[in-house]
């Protein structure tokens, strides 16, 4: 396996996801690639073509967008890894890592672990938070038709996994019921570094966001 199924990968998702909704189309894959293969570089220990195969591969097929249903991305993966031929173990790890990456609240207990599926969820939770973070909050919200904020509805916390799923709370709710936990939530000590500044950007964008809502500049 080498840059061959690299290059194949990235061309089947491109196509996949030509259609995609904004925060979730190649360019967010892009991103958690690159996010990826830049985190990857700090640990020496991992497998870095699987890092690769499972940032590119990730959201091939997010639930969000059908109809809840979590097999079909998992699914999706295997079957195009198996066409490439890539070595079953390996296609079993990429898998795993897309079962297990999501959020899902935060109160979700995943039953796999690996150095690589810390190193692609930490690249996928940064493409959550900071300028893009942001960008990419209010874009779902808008595709969702929910309202940006309301003051009368107050972020949940400590959700269950269908909680989170079935919520159509204002977007704002969004930063305290998920962007702002992530930076606590990163595995990796490179994750944790690149964190820090996006996470700021979001606090001094809430706290400017509050200031034009009340009047206040």
């Amino acid at each position: 396996m080498g840059k061959a199924i690299i290059d194949n990968t990235i061309g089947f998702v491109k196509k996949q996801l030509a259609n995609a909704e904004g925060g979730h189309d190649w360019f967010h894959i892009q991103r958690v690639f690159q996010n990826s293969v830049q985190i990857a570089e700090h640990e020496t220990d991992c497998n870095i073509e699987i890092v690769q195969l499972a940032a590119l591969l990730h959201d091939i097929a997010d639930s969000k967008f059908h109809n809840g249903d979590e097999t079909v991305g998992p699914k999706t993966a295997r079957e195009f890894l198996l066409q490439q031929e890539v070595d079953e173990e390996i296609v079993r790890h990429v898998v795993s890592i897309i079962e297990n990456i999501s959020f899902k609240g935060g109160n979700f207990n995943p039953d796999f672990s690996s150095l690589e599926l810390q190193i692609v969820q930490d690249a996928d939770r940064l493409d959550a938070i900071g300028a893009i973070g942001i960008a990419r909050t209010f874009n779902y919200g808008g595709f969702k038709n929910r309202p940006m904020y309301d003051p009368a509805i107050a972020p949940k916390m400590n959700m269950t996994k269908e909680e989170y799923k079935k919520s159509n709370a204002p977007t704002l709710n969004h930063f305290y019921e998920k962007l702002l936990i992530l930076q606590d939530k990163m595995n990796t000590e490179t994750g944790k570094k690149m964190a820090k500044e996006r996470h700021r950007f979001m606090e001094l964008f809430l706290a400017q966001f509050y200031s034009e809502w009340d009047g206040l500049l």
